[in-house]
């Protein structure tokens, strides 16, 4: 769609605010150059202004007021797991939704449908533990329909991962991070609180079979449990084709944040040069959310997410659908909107698009900073999809 449709498109849904919407309460139009005090309170100046310069044909709806385009969505599948990982889940679990008020495979495809038209081409999917949803294989290949979809991703513990990859490769699946935080089997269970960890590297070692380049393995380093396996970890790239990325310890509710237990990635980072000196770092993507690196002569690599010490919210990309309908547009924000409630109530296409459209453009520069951030209310990890 050409920008200045598409402007035009936004200004007449933006004649009501998604208060007015829903009261029925009359609006004043904008004028041609400002929008009007309702319609200001959905999209900022800089974002009318923003909307009136860009001509790049990307969604207006998912482009913030710091011109940020959301092309990445993760959607989480469930809210159940198979594992109870210290830092995600309270150790006595969590109140899970009931299922009537979980997205159906229906609702969870419509939306898709609805931000790869608008320009999202990647989706991750998340949970909870995605591969334990029955009908994962069957929502990638409907998935792998859209057109302009570019990327279906799955982040996943890898209990269930070599018994399902083979069908899940068959139906689109593009991507694959798996999650592993040590290489000590007595380790592993008592961080995830449960056995499995030989299914995790059966997962890793079949996805390698299948050609997935790089299989990506999620490692959350916490000061006194793990972080003395570092150099074992980037061991593993010198003959497999892995991208072992190191992510920073962030704070969720119930995983008992502490500033001490994390490393922070130049902590981690003076660690491994030590032992490999070499160490080069490579371009960064765009968009990237990792900062990454390689050994010369290794076959893999190894990366840091570094969430807490050195913060990328300048280029995020991306928004987050909880498997409870609701879309948080920071993964640290508690500020949350129900999708679930407006489609069940029968909002078009364009009143799903303007309420969209109004998260996305009260999104903040960036997150709270570590410390504020451990003490805000926000979901469990568990219950937000990765």
């Amino acid at each position: 769609m050409a920008a200045q449709p598409l402007f035009r498109m936004i200004r007449r849904l933006l004649r009501s605010s998604v208060r007015g919407c829903s009261s029925g309460a009359p609006v004043t139009q904008p004028s041609p150059r400002e929008p009007s005090r309702p319609a200001t309170e959905e999209l900022s100046r800089q974002r009318w202004q923003f909307l009136r310069e860009h001509t790049a044909p990307f969604s207006a709806f998912l482009t913030d007021s710091f011109g940020r385009q959301h092309s990445y969505l993760r959607i989480s599948l469930t809210e159940k797991c198979n594992l109870r990982c210290q830092y995600c889940m309270p150790e006595e679990g969590v109140p899970l939704t009931p299922k009537a008020d979980l997205l159906t495979t229906e609702e969870i495809l419509t939306l898709a449908r609805l931000f790869v038209k608008e320009g999202v081409d990647k989706i991750r999917l998340t949970g909870g533990e995605p591969l334990i949803r029955r009908d994962v294989v069957d929502i990638v290949a409907q998935l792998h329909q859209l057109e302009g979809l570019k990327t279906i991703g799955v982040t996943t513990n890898g209990i269930n991962l070599a018994r399902l990859l083979p069908s899940l490769q068959k139906a689109g699946l593009g991507a694959i991070n798996i999650s592993l935080d040590t290489l000590v089997p007595a380790k592993y269970e008592f961080i995830v609180r449960r056995k499995g960890f030989h299914k995790v590297m059966e997962g890793i070692h079949k996805a390698i079979e299948l050609g997935y380049d790089p299989v990506k393995v999620n490692c959350v380093v916490m000061r006194g449990l793990n972080e003395d396996e570092l150099l074992d970890f980037v061991a593993l790239t010198k003959d497999l084709p892995l991208d072992v990325r190191f992510i920073e310890y962030m704070p969720f509710d119930g995983n008992k944040w502490n500033f001490k237990k994390m490393v922070s990635y130049k902590e981690m980072l003076d660690t491994i040069r030590q032992q490999w000196p070499a160490l080069e770092k490579l371009p960064e993507e765009d968009l990237s959310t990792a900062k990454a690196f390689r050994i010369p002569g290794f076959q893999g690599q190894i990366s840091f997410i570094t969430s807490m010490s050195e913060h990328f919210c300048g280029t995020c990309n991306r928004l987050r659908i909880t498997a409870d309908g609701n879309l948080k547009v920071c993964l640290f924000g508690n500020s949350e909107v129900s999708l679930r409630d407006h489609l069940r109530a029968g909002a078009s296409e364009e009143e799903l698009l303007t309420i969209i459209g109004a998260a996305v453009g009260r999104k903040k520069r960036q997150h709270a900073g570590m410390f504020n951030i451990a003490q805000m209310k926000n979901r469990p990890m568990i219950l937000i999809g990765g």
